[in-house]
């Protein structure tokens, strides 16, 4: 019968610790320590994935559809934004961006339209519904967000959010506008 601290030691395991230990098992000459992060990270984002899908569909909105409403909504600019930075801002083909935009001026919550100071432009803009919506959206997004991360005090989050940006910064992420609130 197992003692009471190897218990505790079992009840902290997750399916990573396992994996790598059927590694060093089978592979004994492999280092399988990189899972131990990457294979957490992976499954970490499927995870939150779910999580955010299950949120924006009650919203009515796909990942995709929220991206656009919050890139808008943040951008500052009461008159819109361009669609070229609209992708640029979404790091998206344009034909992803078009989709997603007929989707919402479909849904009456955004307009389209002709930029007067350069006609080859399309200035996309957010309806007082898309407005609403979003505002509702992203208040709800980010309690998500501190539900998920709700099993971490605030100096973890912070050495986190510092560690995982050390790491984006390693691998050529550049500074750029981000997607949405909380999104990568």
């Amino acid at each position: 019968m197992k003692g009471e601290r190897e218990q505790d030691q079992d009840q902290d395991r997750d399916a990573v610790d396992r994996i790598v230990e059927q590694w060093a098992s089978a592979r004994p000459d492999l280092d399988a320590s990189p899972m131990r992060v990457l294979g957490r990270l992976s499954r970490v984002t499927r995870i939150v994935e779910r999580e955010l899908k299950a949120l924006f569909s009650e919203f009515g909105l796909e990942r995709g559809e929220f991206d656009v409403l919050a890139t808008l909504r943040r951008g500052g600019t009461p008159g819109g934004m361009t669609a070229g930075m609209l992708a640029r801002s979404s790091m998206v083909t344009s034909g992803a961006v078009t989709n997603r935009l007929d989707r919402l001026v479909a849904k009456g919550y955004i307009t389209r339209d002709i930029d007067p100071a350069n006609r080859r432009s399309v200035i996309v803009a957010l309806t007082p519904a898309g407005r609403d919506l979003i505002d509702r959206a992203v208040a709800a997004h980010l309690e998500n967000e501190r539900r998920i991360l709700a099993a971490l005090d605030p100096h973890q989050q912070d050495d986190l959010a510092a560690t995982l940006r050390t790491l984006l910064l390693s691998l050529g992420d550049e500074e750029a506008t981000p997607r949405t609130l909380g999104d990568p």
